[in-house]
């Protein structure tokens, strides 16, 4: 036990000791709020058009998407380059040799993240909300009420998501060992790479259900037009499962190679 918490002391004075956490949080603030208040100013604006058509309404989901869309991803490459600087520094050397548990080590590493990114997110996600809603007036804003399970998800389950996206990095980055190609597969994966696969007809849409940011959007409230074989709880486990199986990959990959 002693020996756990040692490892996340550890771990949390190296994390606290650089400037890059205080920038990638300044920079989720940034976006989660910036494009809730943007959201909220534009569905106002609608709000006095006389085309019914031309009117703005935006939803809870919509509300936080500057957090699910973009502050997760600023966390994923905050957590990836958690492990890829220490490679590339040469340093995770002598953090392996400081903790020779490798699994304990990456593990704790993970938690840690996590952990600060679930309760950053939560609380900007309530933030984006209350202040879409605040900007949006009452009648621009008549969808921005939590209530109803997905109403809630989409704000909760913001936290879960960016839990699972920092395992997910860490895992990836513990594969690769390489900062560059690392930040480049986490961004392109969720925004370009799995969006293709609608280009490819039928055989696409028969793999759609099974893509796991996909999956973590279905679980969001996020639609996509995408017919899945479970509900928003079966996507959460589909995406819990890829995220820690990604992870123990890179355990298993990291005990048996060199630093």
């Amino acid at each position: 036990m002693s020996t756990a918490l040692d490892t996340l002391r550890a771990e949390r004075i190296k994390l606290t000791s650089v400037q890059s956490p205080l920038w990638c949080t300044v920079v989720i603030v940034a976006l989660g709020l910036g494009l809730a208040a943007i959201l909220g100013s534009v569905s106002r604006a609608s709000a006095g058009m006389d085309d019914e058509l031309g009117r703005f309404y935006p939803t809870v989901d919509v509300a936080v998407s500057g957090v699910t869309g973009f502050g997760v991803l600023v966390l994923m490459i905050l957590a990836a380059l958690s492990v890829t600087s220490e490679y590339r520094f040469g340093v995770i050397r002598t953090t392996f040799q400081a903790t020779p548990n490798r699994t304990l080590l990456l593990t704790m590493k993970a938690l840690l993240i996590g952990v600060l990114g679930a309760v950053l997110t939560l609380a900007v996600s309530f933030g984006a909300f209350y202040l879409a809603k605040a900007l949006a007036g009452p009648d621009a804003g008549r969808e921005l009420v939590l209530s109803g399970d997905t109403a809630w998800r989409a704000v909760y389950g913001t936290a879960i998501y960016a839990f699972l996206c920092v395992f997910l990095a860490i895992g990836v980055g513990t594969l690769l060992r390489q900062s560059a190609g690392t930040i480049a597969l986490l961004m392109l994966w969720p925004l370009l790479l799995e969006s293709l696969f609608a280009l490819f007809g039928s055989v696409g849409r028969e793999i759609q259900p099974f893509l796991p940011f996909a999956n973590a959007n279905n679980f969001l409230g996020i639609g996509q037009g995408i017919e899945f074989h479970w509900g928003p709880w079966g996507s959460l486990v589909y995406f819990a499962a890829f995220s820690f199986l990604v992870f123990a990959a890179s355990l298993v990959v990291v005990n048996r190679r060199d630093a």
